[in-house]
């Protein structure tokens, strides 16, 4: 049975204005209040309050490639209701292309809301829950500008008009406790409705996470993930990083995440790492994928809320070498490559003490 989404039916009202949208159907230019569109260069800022789609289909480009990555993930996730409702994943993220985003991690449980910015911030709330929790506000484009762990009531700037919530939930103490952490997410904070989808050519936009994930493939791979569109120092890594793993946190010693990627492996090699413990705050997996960034049928994941570490205390991850073999990932004959996070990521792997990605015989 195909996966299907649980909705979160508490919603909030959108409120139009009917006697504004009459008046302005007449004119024929753009009103200051509509979304920039294909003049809009890459990654600035977005601001609207009633934006529509522009009629022209946008090109792809190196300057807003990022921007179109999102806009992809944001329809993924509109297909499943969540810019009117918080569309909660009740199980670990579907394999291959049916899941909607790309590189999802296999550790916890989404939870994902398409919201409009109110005077130019987001608004959400984190519940006292006993299994970890955060949320990352990923903006129009592409940044996760805030990353947040600590419960409470939450107003933050965003740079772009609306965001994209992502609420991560833990499975250490097993699916049933992440499903009842989800289940007290309010609601009824979150601002719905406004966003209207830029029209983009999206095969050409797949074709260009295509082109730009076989290029890191080679080598390995360290995400930076710029939190906003001033910070972005080289736009080559920023596109590379959103084709590779989008959505992913801007590191953040001891509260956000710090990723890298492997290069690519072959399956048919008993391969292993070894490396120090990572100490990061909330826990370190490692993650198998396939070519395109997905998650594979039948592979599970390995962390460190359940590796078994050697008395020294190194920990060794092997990669198809049997069932005896240490924290042995089974990639079952398909050719992979594997993804490090660190949930509140230590100084020490920021500063690259610690790289299993590097260390792979």
């Amino acid at each position: 049975m195909p996966w299907q989404p649980f909705q979160d039916k508490k919603q909030n009202p959108m409120k139009v204005s009917f006697f504004v949208a009459l008046i302005l159907a007449s004119l024929t230019a753009c009103s200051p209040q509509e979304s920039p569109t294909g003049a809009n260069p890459a990654d600035t800022p977005n601001r609207s309050s009633s934006p529509q789609a522009p009629a022209a289909t946008l090109t792809v480009t190196e300057q807003n490639y990022a921007r179109a990555e999102t806009a992809r993930n944001y329809k993924n996730w509109i297909g499943l209701g969540a810019d009117k409702e918080l569309v909660h994943m009740r199980d670990l993220p579907p394999r291959g292309r049916a899941a909607p985003t790309v590189q999802m991690n296999d550790d916890t449980l989404y939870s994902v809301a398409v919201v409009e910015a109110v005077d130019d911030k987001v608004q959400f709330s984190i519940p006292e829950v006993d299994v970890y929790m955060a949320v990352q506000v990923v903006t129009e484009g592409g940044h996760g500008q805030h990353y947040v762990v600590n419960a409470g009531v939450y107003d933050l700037p965003l740079e772009t008009n609306h965001a994209l919530l992502i609420y991560r939930t833990g499975t250490e103490k097993g699916l049933d406790a992440a499903r009842r952490a989800q289940d007290q997410i309010d609601s009824n904070i979150l601002n719905f409705g406004g966003y209207a989808l830029p029209n983009y050519d999206f095969e050409e936009v797949e074709k260009w996470t295509s082109r730009l994930t076989a290029e890191t493939q080679g080598r390995p791979f360290a995400y930076t993930f710029p939190r906003t569109s001033a910070e972005i120092t080289d736009l080559h890594q920023w596109n590379l990083e959103n084709a590779n793993g989008w959505g992913g946190s801007s590191p953040e010693v001891g509260v956000a995440n710090f990723y890298t990627n492997s290069v690519s492996l072959g399956a048919d090699d008993c391969l292993s790492t070894t490396f120090e413990d990572p100490e990061s705050t909330y826990f370190t997996s490692i993650t198998a994928y396939d070519k395109d960034r997905y998650l594979m049928e039948g592979v599970k994941n390995v962390n460190s809320q359940r590796w078994q570490a050697k008395d020294d205390g190194t920990i060794t991850v092997s990669f198809n070498c049997g069932e005896d073999a240490p924290n042995n990932i089974d990639t079952r004959g398909q050719d992979f490559s594997f993804t490090v996070r660190y949930y509140g990521v230590s100084q020490k792997v920021i500063d690259g003490d610690i790289a299993p990605e590097k260390t792979v015989r």
